[in-house]
């Protein structure tokens, strides 16, 4: 076998995923960063952990390879294996198995000295074993105590190793909520894996997965903001030909309930204005030295959130914040448009016009981000303004376009 099912690198296999099974367009053929035996190694590796969920469909470009998933018959996010799947040297396997088992009890408290000691008693038993020097398991024992899986203990001057204390089992179903709504749910897979096993008891209408992928980031970025401190961020630009690097204060991640996409909002060092920054197009996240104005980043970020639709906070005018504001109509019968209107508003206001008509309008400072739910009301809107005449003017060509696709003569407006 050419490949194997375990991997160092998870960012490689983070992006076969999404351009060649999450999105699913793109043939064997497409593939032009490395080498076809390259993608068929990578191919395989994923088969063997979503086997379950692949599909094939046949083009005149060649086969296409792609995920489908019903998220109604999906109980636990099946991108979670992806994680579970690291790989690992002989020698760093054997020694964890010798460390735990050397440190097996509540009682067993040693020394580095002694440890090694033990370890050599180990190894002597066996023709050809690895030899471990004192550098490397000094090393494994302070990454085992960083994990939580070892407490570090002085007694006067001497430093001594135990077990930790096995944390208690959180509710099956508190598990199995977390695991898969929120961000970093993966940790809450790795506690249902050594948890009792029984069927969920949730389902979900909107199950969005892909988001398991952004997990190393996300959880880099989570560990900045509640440390306070600047990240370097590596970006795939949009041609997916070219990474940027950006220095930014990491100040919230926004998550959108409609299309389940991850947003990191962060002030830009360089540029000095606060901008939004899709999880799944960074490439990496590097902790930088502390942020001076954390705090009063953030309540800039709380009052900008008054005018903010969706993510983006670039405003075209840059002198003043756009206003949309429009009217529609509706029967007797119909009370329940305006009761949308006031549940769907986010950080606009609805007046009630008459018993027949209401008003919504807002200030923003994009307001292009408002056009697919202004678009929801087709049919029943009677007046429209933009501020932005650019915006206005796109709204009303998309709906001339909409109409010439229809074969209508009729104007749109006038």
């Amino acid at each position: 076998m050419a490949y194997s099912e375990l991997i160092k690198n998870f960012n490689r296999v983070r992006g076969y995923m999404r351009e060649f099974f999450v999105y699913g367009f793109k043939s064997r053929e497409d593939y032009t960063q490395k080498s076809l035996r390259s993608y068929d190694n990578e191919r395989r590796r994923i088969e063997s952990w979503l086997g379950d969920y692949m599909r094939f469909h046949q083009t005149a470009e060649g086969k296409i390879v792609f995920l489908s998933i019903d998220s109604r018959r999906v109980r636990h996010n099946p991108f979670y294996r992806a994680w579970k799947s690291k790989s690992f040297t002989d020698g760093a396997v054997t020694l964890h198995f010798i460390l735990l088992d050397i440190l097996a009890g509540p009682e067993d408290v040693h020394s580095l000295a002694e440890i090694c000691e033990q370890i050599n008693e180990y190894t002597a038993l066996f023709d050809g074993a690895t030899a471990f020097d004192e550098s490397t398991v000094r090393k494994k024992l302070n990454d085992y105590v960083r994990e939580g899986i070892l407490e570090k203990l002085r007694r006067g001057r001497s430093v001594y190793f135990r077990r930790s204390s096995s944390p208690p089992y959180y509710s099956r179903d508190v598990l199995d909520f977390f695991s898969e709504v929120a961000p970093c749910g993966v940790i809450g897979s790795f506690l249902l894996d050594k948890s009792p096993q029984r069927e969920s008891h949730f389902s979900f209408k909107h199950h969005y997965i892909t988001t398991a992928l952004d997990s190393e980031v996300t959880a880099g970025i989570l560990d900045a903001i509640k440390r306070r401190k600047n990240i370097c961020i590596r970006i795939l630009n949009r041609n997916k030909n070219s990474v940027s690097e950006h220095l930014v204060t990491p100040l919230r991640i926004l998550y959108g309930v409609q299309s389940g996409r991850q947003y990191l909002m962060a002030y830009h060092l360089r540029s000095g204005y606060i901008n939004s920054y899709r999880l799944d197009r960074l490439l990496s996240v590097k902790t930088e030295k502390a942020a001076a104005e954390f705090d009063a980043l953030r309540e800039k970020l709380d009052r900008m959130q008054s005018n903010i639709w969706g993510v983006s906070t670039w405003c075209r005018t840059k002198d003043s914040l756009e206003t949309v504001t429009f009217t529609v109509c509706y029967s007797d019968s119909e009370g329940f448009i305006h009761e949308r209107l006031e549940r769907e508003k986010r950080c606009g206001s609805v007046e009630r016009l008459d018993p027949n008509h209401s008003r919504f309008s807002a200030k923003l400072y994009d307001s292009s981000e408002i056009i697919p739910w202004i678009r929801s009301f087709i049919g029943r809107i009677v007046t429209i303004e933009f501020s932005n005449r650019e915006i206005e003017e796109r709204f009303w060509s998309d709906l001339e376009e909409m109409y010439r696709l229809y074969h209508q003569d009729e104007e749109v407006k006038g």
